[in-house]
């Protein structure tokens, strides 16, 4: 729907403008005792549930929160948590009931009125929470949060609490996946704590899940505790876990090998050729819902115009995913054959083939589709990344190789570095990409939903190149207000089936996640998000 923004986007690198309180330990050394460290990125924003839309700041927040749903470690079902039940007669109308005995860690217990003082506060346009558009589908979010002017209303129309364990939701529109993204953070419970003293909870956030937050210092590391109280049946294996500060996963992996690490959850590109001598079984690598892609800029007209579908199919057949998820990712990627994630499984959405002959390699059929299509725009293509991360630049240059030998002209591709992170996106947001960009997305909840309609749907805040198709919006409403489950994903991927024709953005590969542990260490997995679940994790 419009309003719609990337909840995770994949820096690379981390950003660093949280609040630092407490005192925490040092940066070098392995934990003591139950406790583990494990590497990690200063979170962008502070750790307010609906303000934080990036990797690092996730992790917390899966340690310090449980909402409605949660999304099993394994499989990424979404399964009740603290709902007793979510009952809907008209997928638009929906009542929901919690369960006896959950409480904050200071003791506070959540209530109806925890949810839907939390999704207000979210929603609320004052509050300027990154997440908000989370709430687009609740019946008076255009009054709470309008496109345009001041906000005409402070709470949800729809949200209407009944007693304690049980509040309603109405939506502005039929979404049978609803409940589905109930586990997703932006959704989570807040005690009064936030509201009556919003400045202090921003310091030592308070939450309702297996761990609590003892000290943060910005830049070295953030100490969680086990909280003995949780009332959840994924209590913490171990006594807590250190996140230990790093700007180069290089510099993680070093310390990861000389004992001062206990876990590390990003091998660098460089050490991939390397892992698994040096660490055995106590490296992981398994599919995440993370898809790379190449997005367009569509306020260009150049990339706008008719025919242009043509070249850009043509792009996508010049690029050889087989040959550089092999040499370069270590089989850490896998080629990408649809837009959505194989973690969805057949029945989720994930229909493998999808995308067809516009993503195998083939040389020649590339060069005459960009010829048919009027070739490249100014007769060079510049691929714009970020260059604050090494893991960029090798994969890019690669694409660009295999561009320009498939079109037999050395000056086809050339890479595009920006600085930094925050610069690249800030172009984005500006329109100011003159050329494809990459684009990485790492799925909020497993719904083909989700890989789909805040990308490509008409002026959803993700959809960063600004590609509109009418007939794309019409099926993706339709599949949103579709009851049975498997018509709605059918639907869903007649929707991507226009997203292949148009070549609205070229599939590169799917990610896996992947993390090497310490011999300390027993019960390390990664859930289909890449994050570790640190409450299953033992110390020796």
């Amino acid at each position: 729907m419009r309003g719609f923004t990337h909840a995770r986007w994949l820096t690379g690198a981390a950003a660093v403008m949280l609040v630092a309180t407490g005192c925490g330990g040092g940066a070098s050394g392995a934990a003591d005792g139950g406790m583990l460290t494990s590497s990690w990125g200063d979170p962008q924003n502070p750790l307010e549930p609906a303000n934080t839309n990036e990797v690092q700041g996730g992790k917390v927040l899966d340690m310090v929160f449980r909402g409605l749903k949660r999304y099993d470690p394994r499989t990424g079902e979404a399964q009740n948590m603290l709902a007793r039940s979510i009952e809907t007669t008209d997928s638009r109308h929906y009542t929901v009931k919690l369960k006896d005995g959950w409480t904050f860690s200071n003791g506070e217990k959540v209530t109806a009125r925890s949810f839907t003082d939390a999704w207000n506060y979210g929603a609320s346009l004052k509050n300027k929470q990154k997440n908000a558009y989370f709430f687009g589908y609740i019946e008076g979010y255009d009054q709470v949060h309008p496109e345009m002017g001041s906000q005409r209303a402070d709470t949800l129309s729809g949200l209407k609490v009944v007693d304690d364990h049980t509040f309603t939701v109405t939506l502005n529109q039929k979404f049978s996946g609803f409940p589905d993204t109930l586990g997703y953070a932006a959704f989570a419970p807040l005690p009064r704590a936030f509201f009556t003293d919003h400045a202090a909870w921003l310091k030592t956030p308070v939450g309702n899940g297996p761990y609590s937050i003892e000290s943060y210092t910005k830049g070295s590391q953030m100490t969680l505790r086990k909280w003995n109280g949780y009332p959840g049946g994924d209590k913490a294996l171990n006594d807590g876990v250190i996140l230990k500060v790093y700007t180069d996963n290089n510099t993680a992996y070093t310390d990861l090998m000389a004992g001062n690490l206990d876990l590390a959850d990003d091998i660098p590109a460089a050490q991939l050729k390397n892992v698994k001598t040096d660490l055995g079984e106590r490296y992981i690598n398994t599919p995440a819902g993370i898809i790379q892609t190449l997005a367009f800029p569509y306020y260009d007209e150049r990339w706008n115009r008719p025919g242009m579908e043509k070249v850009r199919t043509g792009l996508s057949m010049a690029i050889n995913r087989d040959q550089i998820t092999k040499t370069i990712f270590q089989r850490t990627r896998t080629p990408a054959t649809d837009w959505t994630s194989p973690v969805l499984g057949t029945d989720g959405g994930f229909k493998a083939g999808l995308c067809g002959r516009a993503c195998t390699y083939d040389p020649a059929a590339a060069k005459r589709l960009v010829r048919q299509g009027g070739g490249i725009p100014g007769g060079s293509l510049k691929l714009t990344y970020n260059a604050d991360t090494g893991s960029h630049r090798e994969w890019i240059d690669a694409v660009c190789n295999s561009i320009n030998h498939a079109l037999g002209d050395d000056n086809a591709c050339v890479g595009n570095p920006v600085g930094t992170f925050a610069d690249f996106r800030n172009q984005m947001a500006q329109h100011k990409m003159s050329g494809p960009f990459r684009a990485g997305w790492q799925m909020d909840y497993p719904l083909i939903q989700n890989f789909l309609q805040p990308l490509y749907f008409t002026g959803a805040s993700s959809n960063d190149g600004q590609w509109s198709n009418s007939e794309f919006d019409e099926l993706v409403d339709r599949a949103n207000a579709e009851t049975d489950p498997a018509k709605s994903v059918a639907t869903f991927q007649q929707a991507e089936e226009v997203v292949r024709d148009n070549m609205a953005a070229i599939p590169l590969w799917y990610q896996n996640g992947n993390a090497g542990y310490s011999q300390r260490l027993t019960g390390v997995q990664l859930n289909p998000f890449s994050v570790p679940v640190y409450n299953e994790i033992k110390v020796s």
